[in-house]
C-alpha cells in the first residue's frame, strides 16, 4: 500500500515563491497535487539498483538488435537503420537521458521493468524541480528525496562535450510548436547546457534549417545569416522522423555520417524506445526479477498488457483477462502500429484505489525518482506525485 503524506503548501505557490513558476507550462499545472509518496531508503535504494541493471541489460539487448539485424521486428523505419547503426558504434554519441517506467517497489514489492522512454522523456520540471520546491516550500529537508536530475544532467551535459572534443560546444534545442509541456522539459535542458559551457539557443523544428554536407542552421532573424550548431536536441520522436520526414532522416543520416554534428538523444535510443525491446531482453534474461514475460502474441492463460510498439501516454493499451477478453482499454492513435503483449501486474495502490507507477531517470546513472497515479492504464490524464525518503 501507498503511504501519503499531504503537504499543507501546494508545489505550484512554490514555484511561485522561488519565482520558478515559468517551469510549468500550462499543461503541467493542474497534475502536480499536494500529496508526496513516503518511501524508505531501501525503497530508493532499490529503485537506484533496478535502473543501473537494466540499462546494461538494455545495451546487450541492443547489440543482439543490431548482431541479428531485428530492425523490422522492432517496427522501426528501414531509413533510419543505418542512422541507428552510425550512432550505436561511436562511442561520442551519448545518450543523454531517459526514464524508466516501474511497479513494485513499495512494502518490499519486487521491482519489475513496466517500458523505457529513451528518446523523448518528459516529466523533468516536475521530477527536478517542482517536487524539490515542494519539500522547501513546506520547510522539509530537500535533501530528503531521490532527486540529483538536474545535477546529473549538467554533468552529462559535460561529459558529452569532452567525449565531443573537436566539436564547438554550441546546442540548438527544439521541439515541435504548440506543446508548452514540451517546451519547460527543454528549458530545464537548456540551463543544465548552459551550466556545463553550452552557447544554446532555441528553434521549433520547422525553423531548422539542415543541410546535408554542412549540418544544423537557424537563421538569424536580425540579418538573415544562418548560424550553424554543433549538436542538436530535438524533443522530436526518432520514428515520427523516419515514418513522416523520410528526406530528413537521410539528411540527418549524412550529418552523423560527415561527423556535422551530434544528435541528442542518439537515434540508437530507439532501439531502447521500441516495446519489442521487452521481449528481446526476455529472451536474452528469461524469468529475470526485474522483468514480466513479453511476446508477439498473446499470452496464454495469464492476464497480460496489449501494447503497441511506439505509442505514448497510454494511448492503445489494453488490459486483456487470462481468457483474452479485454477487460480495459485506451483509445489512440497508434491502432495501426504492431503489438507486444506484457504480463500483467497490478501498480501499489493507495487507500483510494488509485495506482502509482514509478518513474526514474537515467542520465549516465540513475538520478531521481518521481510517482505518476491514475487508473490502472496510466494515460496523459495521470497526476504527478513527488515523494519524500524517510
Amino acid at each position: 500500500m501507498i503511504h501519503l503524506k499531504s503537504l499543507p503548501e501546494h508545489p505550484e505557490k512554490a514555484l511561485q515563491k522561488v519565482g520558478w513558476n515559468w517551469m510549468l507550462g500550462t499543461d503541467t499545472a493542474p497534475y502536480v497535487t499536494s500529496d508526496v509518496v513516503v518511501i524508505s531508503e531501501e525503497t530508493a535504494d532499490q529503485y537506484y539498483h533496478a535502473a543501473e541493471t537494466l540499462y546494461d541489460m538494455l545495451v546487450e539487448a541492443g547489440q543482439h538488435v543490431v548482431d541479428n539485424n531485428l530492425f523490422q521486428e522492432m517496427g522501426i523505419p528501414e531509413n533510419l537503420v543505418e542512422i541507428i547503426k552510425l550512432s550505436w558504434e561511436d562511442d561520442r554519441q551519448v545518450h543523454l537521458y531517459g526514464r524508466f517506467d516501474l511497479a513494485g517497489g513499495i512494502d518490499g514489492e519486487p521491482v519489475k521493468l513496466i517500458e523505457f522512454n529513451a528518446d523523448t522523456a518528459t516529466c523533468i520540471p516536475e521530477s527536478a524541480v517542482v517536487q524539490w520546491a515542494h519539500l522547501r516550500i513546506n520547510n522539509l529537508d530537500d535533501s530528503k528525496q531521490f532527486n540529483t536530475l538536474y545535477e546529473t544532467l549538467v554533468a552529462q551535459f559535460l561529459y558529452i562535450k569532452r567525449a565531443n572534443s573537436d566539436l564547438t560546444a554550441s546546442i540548438l534545442f527544439s521541439t515541435m510548436r504548440g506543446y508548452p509541456e514540451d517546451d519547460t522539459n527543454v528549458a530545464i535542458l537548456t540551463e543544465a547546457a548552459k551550466e556545463a559551457g553550452f552557447d544554446v539557443d532555441f528553434a521549433y523544428i520547422e525553423e531548422v534549417e539542415f543541410s546535408n554536407g554542412e549540418g544544423i542552421f537557424k537563421q538569424n532573424p536580425d540579418d538573415g545569416s544562418f548560424i550553424r550548431f554543433d549538436y542538436w536536441f530535438k524533443l522530436v520522436p526518432w520514428e515520427f522522423i523516419g515514418n513522416d520526414e523520410p528526406e530528413l532522416a537521410k539528411i540527418l543520416t549524412e550529418i552523423i555520417r560527415n561527423r556535422k554534428a551530434v544528435i541528442l538523444n542518439p537515434a540508437y535510443t530507439l532501439l531502447f524506445q521500441s516495446k519489442y525491446i521487452l521481449k528481446v531482453l526476455w529472451d536474452l534474461y528469461p524469468y529475470h526479477p526485474l522483468l514480466l514475460q513479453t511476446e508477439p502474441a498473446a499470452l496464454s492463460h495469464k492476464k497480460s498488457v496489449c501494447k503497441v510498439l511506439f505509442g505514448r501516454e497510454g494511448a492503445n493499451v489494453a488490459i486483456l483477462e487470462e481468457d483474452g477478453k479485454v477487460s480495459q482499454q485506451v483509445e489512440g492513435e497508434y491502432e495501426d502500429q504492431a503489438k507486444i503483449y506484457q504480463e500483467y501486474i497490478a501498480f501499489p495502490i493507495d487507500s483510494a484505489g488509485f495506482s502509482y507507477q514509478a518513474g526514474i531517470f537515467y542520465a549516465g546513472e540513475p538520478c531521481a525518482l518521481g510517482f505518476r497515479r491514475g487508473g490502472k492504464i496510466l494515460d496523459n490524464t495521470a497526476q504527478f506525485v513527488g515523494h519524500l525518503v524517510e
